[in-house]
Parts: C-alpha cells; structure tokens; sequence
C-alpha cells in the first residue's frame, strides 16, 4: 500500500514504448531533432494555439527555477503562496537560478493565495523605493501543494490584477492534469486564456518518467533566448532532448495524461470515502485532486504502518496520502479491510 507519491509509481507503459521508439538510430542533438519538432504539432493541438515557445526539463523543480529566472531579476521578487512547492520544497532553486531573486510569501486557505493578500501586495509594490524588493512575478500552483485546484477564473481573475500592476504570471502545472480533470478546464483555459506568460506543464507525476515542458506564451516568448542560455549555463540543456519529447508525445496521445490523472483522481476519493467511514478521521482539505490529507487517529495509523502502508506526517499534524495512475484496486480494499 504505497501512499508516498505519484513519483514513486512506474511510468505508464506507453511511455516506455515510445522511449524504444525514439531509439532507433541517430538524431539530431539538443531539440534539434523529429521527436521534438513533432511535439511541437502535438503541443499546439493540445494548447489550441501556435503562438508559444517551449522547453523540457527531467525535473519539476528544474523548470520552476528555470522559469522564474528568466522573468525575476536578481533585485525582484516573486508573489506565491506561503506553501508553495518553489518556497518550501525547491531549497531556494528560484533565489539560486534568478541570482538571488527573493520569494514574498502570501497567505490563503488551503494552500490558494487569498485576493486580499494579493490584492495587498500588489499595492504596495514600489520600484522607486530602494529599500525594499519589488515584486515582479505572481507564481502560481495548480494543484495546490494542498491538493486543491484553483478553477480557471480565478487563475484568470488574479493573472489580471497581477498584470495590471506590471507583473508576469507563472504556473506551476507538476499536476495540472489532475487539476484540469478535476475543474473541467482544457489546458488553453488554464493556461494562456488566464493571463500565463510562463507554464511548467508537469508530466512526471502523471506517468511520465522524467518529464517537465516550459512553455513561454505571446509576448514571453521573448525570453526563449534567455531560457535556453540559461538552461545551458545550469546544465539543463539534454543533448538527447529526444527522449524527453518521446515520454511527452506518448502521454499526449488520445489524451492519455488526463485519463491516467482521472484514475488517480478517482483512487484519492476511494482513500478519503474509506479512511472516513471512521468517525475520528477528519480531512483537513479538500479532495480535488490525487492526495489526500487527513487526520487519523493512532491506532489505524498503527494498523496501517504494520500493514506495510507507506504515507507521511504533514506539517499541520495531518497525515498526506497520495494516489497515482498505478494505484491499484487492491490496495483500497486492503485499506477497507484495515478501516472496518
């Protein structure tokens, strides 16, 4: 019964076959290549448009940093929620990457910037003040580091204010396919049709086996030049970019990514209907996506440790269970068994 992460499941077989695929023979270095000029056809089908720059990454925390460095300089901030992956989990990748762009933690319910708190820090950004660091990006995360989904107006709504105040907006998407399945919005609607400039469309989570695509839109796309200096200068320029492009194409396919992202979606409300039949256990968030966060009392914990059940303490004394697209049937009836 493995609840640790959606990084620990395999990747989905397709991906395998289309890394086999890719292998056959030579081919061009560092994007230069048939696998990624197709992804490119794919992407614009999939984005519903052709005006975008792209780039792939192995890690999420790669693109994030990568992203931000190219839109925060070493004297600006970056607004994001208090939570948020690139503050508590990136160990100052963005601040490393921008040469020392600070991040301004904002507050909000389950793990979602409030609009007051967005609305008071875009108020009080001055460039003319020298002692104090203006901000110059609003990153956002979908899904949440808490499980939960932003809906597509909101991304919309905020990517207004933020540019309004002359700020470029960034999506952290290391779920955004469980997201997307979970508020009903297509990848357009989330993304450049809310305001975007930059997304970083994870694929790693969803079944991929190292997978992160940056994606720079409209007037971004200035920047593609400096991503990629950029990426070359950290290391992040794959010589065999082909092999990344293949994971993407085989998730892409008939929609494959979405699909995988529904199944774990599903296994999460299988988890939290089951771990709620017990009356002291209380979700402390909501279940939009494929984690699940909630407390439990000492004697299942116990029960489920003995069991072999692998899941984690978090922060707020809850415990953060979380499915995948492998997460098999069998494991939520073995966690029924332990439950009754």
């Amino acid at each position: 019964m493995d609840f640790s992460s959606d990084t620990a499941a395999p990747a989905h077989p397709s991906v395998l076959e289309a890394l086999a695929k890719a292998n056959e023979g030579p081919a061009a270095s560092y994007g230069n290549d048939a696998v990624t000029a197709e992804l490119r056809g794919v992407l614009e089908n999939v984005l519903e448009t052709e005006d975008f720059d792209f780039w792939l990454c192995a890690s999420g925390t790669a693109s994030n940093a990568l992203a931000l460095s190219c839109f925060c300089p070493p004297t600006g901030a970056v607004l994001c929620h208090a939570g948020a992956h690139i503050a508590v989990d990136e160990r100052g990748a963005p601040e490393f990457f921008s040469g020392g762009g600070k991040l301004q933690l904002l507050g909000g319910p389950q793990g979602q910037i409030s609009e007051d708190a967005l609305r008071d820090a875009l108020a009080r950004i001055n460039h003319d003040f020298v002692h104090e660091t203006p901000a110059h990006v609003l990153s956002l995360t979908n899904l949440t580091e808490n499980g939960t989904a932003y809906p597509a107006e909101t991304v919309r709504h905020y990517a207004a204010l933020a540019h309004e105040t002359g700020l470029d907006v960034h999506l952290d998407g290391a779920r955004l396919a469980n997201a997307l399945v979970h508020t009903g919005a297509t990848p357009a609607q989330m993304s450049w049709k809310a305001g975007v400039d930059v997304l970083c469309l994870g694929l790693t989570k969803t079944g991929a086996i190292g997978c992160e695509i940056i994606i720079l839109f409209g007037g971004a796309r200035k920047k593609f030049a400096e991503l990629k200096a950029r990426a070359k200068r950290s290391g992040h320029m794959p010589p065999k970019m082909r092999f990344l492009a293949a994971q993407a194409l085989a998730m892409f396919e008939d929609g494959l990514w979405l699909d995988l992202a529904a199944t774990a979606n599903q296994r999460a409300r299988q988890v939290a209907d089951v771990l709620c039949r017990k009356p002291s256990t209380e979700l402390t968030q909501p279940v939009h996506g494929n984690e699940v966060f909630v407390r439990l009392d000492d004697d299942l914990v116990r029960r489920m440790r003995d069991a072999g059940a692998t899941f984690y303490p978090w922060p707020d004394g809850s415990y953060r269970l979380v499915t995948s697209w492998n997460t098999p049937q069998d494991t939520i009836d073995a966690l029924s068994g332990l439950v009754d």
